[in-house]
């Protein structure tokens, strides 16, 4: 097999919260990571080694060198394998970029996935984990998708019981929003609402949105929120709307709800259309139980 494509789904953040801080700067984080039904696609082939690590994209705004997630993890797992020849990728966006969604995160992850298929048993499962601490805090976890526990700077990941299958909105305002700059005006000695991961998984397992809400929290909607407080009415909106739950994403400035069924999801999805009319984009979806996968697996 010289060729595949594969399909990675982004994600949401159930909870997010700041439990520390490492000496070289980065922040510890306690979060649980759902994937969600918006997927980019990838489509990988090997070719001679004259060729190098070739990019191109969909997205005018993305760099296509070594900056980019999917350069920098082609190159990881060449180097890391001994491998030689060139890799040809072609990237189709449909997560949406700067988002909070991890979708950087979740394309390098399926280069390293697709790389592995393309050369099967050249590197096992920890050393693949291992290229996607150092690529990017998001990328062990999009390795695995579905629904998880992660830990540390995002090297521990402990998936937990699936909880896909949920209808669920994503609004995702024109602007993005700088992940750095967040984390630079956080003010770890104020962080407003905190999460309790351990009642909020309860809650997930028992399928209430409601008892979710209640235990749930992003401590950096307190940074992203100040400076945008359009999220703040978007998040009303998805409860106006019958949301269950309701949050921003990572560091923003996506916002999602979840739903307890599909009519419901419709239906609030064609009246915050109307409501953010040219400030943003609503997208459906629903959470999912998976990672990369082969486009027509």
């Amino acid at each position: 097999m010289k060729a595949l494509t594969v399909q990675v789904p982004g994600k949401v953040n159930l909870s997010l919260d700041v439990v520390g801080r490492r000496p070289d700067g980065y922040h510890l984080l306690s979060t649980i990571m759902q994937a969600v039904a918006v997927h980019d696609e990838l489509r990988i082939e090997i070719v001679t080694p004259e060729h190098g690590i070739c990019l191109s994209t969909d997205q005018e705004v993305l760099e296509i060198d070594e900056h980019n997630t999917c350069h920098h993890a082609a190159r990881a797992f060449l180097e890391a394998a001994g491998i030689t020849d060139g890799v040809r990728i072609h990237l189709s966006k449909r997560i949406p970029i700067a988002a909070g969604m991890g979708g950087g995160s979740a394309d390098a992850a399926g280069v390293l996935f697709g790389l592995n298929r393309l050369y099967p048993g050249r590197l096992d499962a920890d050393t693949l984990h291992a290229l996607g601490v150092g690529i990017g805090a998001d990328v062990p976890y999009c390795l695995i998708g579905g629904t998880a526990l992660c830990e540390g700077i995002g090297e521990y990941v402990s998936p937990l019981t699936p909880f896909a299958g949920r209808p669920a909105i994503l609004v995702k305002p024109i602007y993005g929003v700088s992940t750095a700059w967040v984390y630079a005006h956080l003010d770890r000695d104020n962080l407003g609402v905190r999460p309790d991961n351990a009642r909020l998984i309860r809650a997930m397992e028992a399928g209430d949105l409601r008892q979710m809400a209640a235990t749930a929290g992003n401590v950096l909607e307190s940074v992203t929120v100040s400076a945008y407080p359009l999220l703040t009415q978007i998040k009303l909106w998805l409860q106006e709307a019958g949301a269950g739950f309701a949050a921003m994403s990572g560091s923003g400035p996506t916002v999602f709800g979840l739903f307890d069924d599909i009519e419901q999801r419709d239906k609030a999805a064609t009246w915050l259309d109307s409501c953010l009319g040219e400030a943003g984009h609503v997208l459906r979806t629903e959470t999912v139980g998976y990672g990369p996968r082969l486009a027509d697996a």
